[in-house]
């Protein structure tokens, strides 16, 4: 057994992948699976395992130039003549040539969803795999955890999700690099990924080596963890939505304002936002900080029939006859004091 935090050997790496399931029929259906793959050691991870798994027929690969170095061209000939050795149908796309004024990691991650859709309809599959590993995924968790606050911004990369897999987020970023080494599969670094003025190369030399030096093991500690709260969210999903009842005036959703305020506050906020993001199939996070205003609403419903309160994002939160609803704004909302 190797120790705590040492990498695996490819073999093991392969097992693992495998055992995760998610490049079998079961999850990606009885045609190719689309791999996104840029010419690092991940997607060459990636590329080599589904082809052992699914066989050269049963891969597909894009390659998104995004345009944004001298050897991008050079990337993307690697992975056209990896593919053409394995066998692998590939397509290479060009993204926007406008390059964006703000985050531009975040302008390259749209272009890579918006031409892996396109590909994915042009090509006729259903499932798209990226090839993220652990180690990306606990560095966009530290990143996460400390600018965007709340479980949903720790829990945006999933396993498995609306036709999107990522049968890596077990195997740490040295796995990879092991298993390139072992099969003997020549990959190229993007010199971005150790360039401190972004985030995440931030994150990847300075921060994680010293969670490392804490514990060998840190990047599985950080990914058990976001997987407890997965588990975790979902039930309380399911608690939430009990809480949801159908109005019966037609048209939506409400809870009853009595019941709203006898749940302890923690659900009781979660109920108002999926309350509210029901009602304008939309997120409304400010939602949930808004229950101390809507609770005060009943007195002021009592006396006039119909209370209300703007709660941003579009989203009104109404209540009248006991019941608490949500409409999209209109105008201002009736006076709470009405």
């Amino acid at each position: 057994m190797p120790a705590a935090g040492a990498p695996r050997s490819a073999a093991a790496v392969l097992d693992a992948i495998h055992g995760a399931g998610l490049l079998g029929d079961a999850v990606v259906g009885p045609g190719p699976v689309l791999l996104m793959c840029s010419a690092g050691r991940d997607s060459h991870t990636l590329l080599d395992a589904a082809v052992r798994l699914r066989g050269a027929e049963g891969v597909r690969v894009l390659h998104v130039d995004h345009g944004l170095r001298a050897g991008a061209a050079d990337d993307a000939a690697q992975m056209q003549a990896r593919c053409a050795e394995l066998g692998v149908a590939v397509t290479v796309r060009r993204a926007d040539a406008r390059l964006p004024t703000g985050n531009l990691h975040a302008w390259a991650r749209a272009e890579r969803a918006r031409l892996a859709a396109a590909e994915r309809e042009a090509a006729g599959v259903t499932t798209i795999a990226t090839a993220h590993t652990r180690s990306d995924l606990a560095e966009t968790a530290l990143a996460r955890f400390a600018t965007q606050p709340g479980r949903r911004a720790l829990l945006a990369m999933r396993a498995r999700e609306d036709g999107l897999v990522r049968p890596l987020l077990g195997i740490t970023r040295e796995e990879t690099a092991t298993y390139c080494r072992e099969r003997g599969i020549a990959y190229r670094d993007d010199p971005s990924n150790a360039d401190p003025r972004f985030q995440r190369a931030r994150i990847r030399h300075a921060v994680l080596p010293v969670l490392r030096a804490l514990n060998p093991a840190a990047e599985e500690a950080i990914t058990r963890t976001l997987a407890d709260l997965a588990a975790e969210s979902e039930a309380l999903d399911v608690l939430v939505a009990a809480e949801l009842q159908e109005d019966p005036d037609g048209g939506g959703q409400t809870v009853d304002l009595a019941r709203l305020g006898a749940l302890p506050a923690a659900v009781a906020r979660l109920v108002l936002r999926a309350l509210c993001e029901s009602a304008i199939g939309g997120p409304c996070p400010r939602a949930a900080s808004r229950l101390d205003e809507v609770l005060a609403l009943g007195a002021a419903a009592a006396r006039a029939g119909l209370a209300a309160v703007d709660v941003g994002g579009g989203a009104r939160i109404e209540v009248r006859g006991g019941l608490v609803r949500c409409v999209p704004s209109r105008g201002p909302a009736a006076p709470s004091s009405a």
